[in-house]
């Protein structure tokens, strides 16, 4: 597609994306803690066919998150292309969140499919910022969950990360580390044994972020449905 394809391309998903603006949702939106700011209120839903239909695009997908506006940035996660984005390009797009759901739909849709994931992961942690910090643990749930394959010892490694900021109380860090414990102990026994052990030192922090991501995550990795799961999982692994 030429450059002058791809912003006709452009101008058509952006007027598309005006012509479904709901203000009723985007108030509705606010109260789930989602930004109103360059927000249109479509819904994922309406979102996602428009997406489908415009395939895979990585320049098109540049050219909607630059637009600022909400839902066009959600619809360049789902069209830019894992294996173009640069690491460049995604710490440009980290430091412009402002909202857990775009951050989540890109560390879901994108980061957690490009080669660099772990590295970018491990990075985000360390960062001050609320939304940059939050993709960092975002992206490491999505990895546990999809990157079947992966060794326990690459989860293993953000062990410390998970611990040194479980006593974070902002929001939207505190869920994304109880996210990512969970997520983790989740993958199978072995895990899980970890991801309980690593609970029980959160919870010896004994501040409240803490306590609320530590018990919550043994609540449910310490659960029958969870034991059960992960031993017939167990079971149904080839022997070696």
């Amino acid at each position: 597609m030429s450059d002058t394809d791809t912003r006709i391309e452009y101008n058509t998903l952006i007027n598309r994306l005006k012509s479904l603006a709901n203000a009723d949702n985007v108030a509705g939106m606010a109260r789930f803690g989602i930004s109103s700011a360059n927000t249109l209120g479509v819904s994922v839903k309406d979102i996602r066919p428009l997406a489908k239909a415009a395939g895979h695009n990585h320049a098109l997908a540049l050219l909607l998150w630059d637009s600022g506006i909400h839902e066009a940035r959600i619809m360049a996660s789902l069209i830019a292309e894992s294996k173009k984005i640069s690491q460049e390009e995604m710490e440009s797009w980290v430091k412009d969140l402002d909202s857990w759901d775009i951050c989540d739909l890109c560390c879901n849709n994108l980061w957690s499919k490009t080669p660099f994931a772990y590295e970018q992961a491990l990075a985000w942690t360390y960062r001050r910022e609320e939304y940059v910090k939050r993709a960092g643990f975002v992206l490491l749930t999505a990895l546990a969950v999809h990157d079947k394959k992966a060794a326990d010892e690459k989860f293993i490694s953000f062990f410390p990360r998970l611990l040194a900021e479980a006593s974070d109380e902002r929001n939207y860090v505190k869920k994304a580390v109880n996210w990512a414990l969970r997520q983790i102990g989740k993958r199978n026994l072995s895990l899980n044994q970890a991801a309980i052990t690593l609970g029980q030192e959160i919870l010896d922090l004994n501040t409240r972020s803490a306590r609320f991501i530590a018990t919550d995550a043994l609540r449910e990795l310490k659960s029958p449905q969870v034991q059960k799961r992960l031993a017939i999982k167990q079971e149904k692994q080839p022997h070696r």
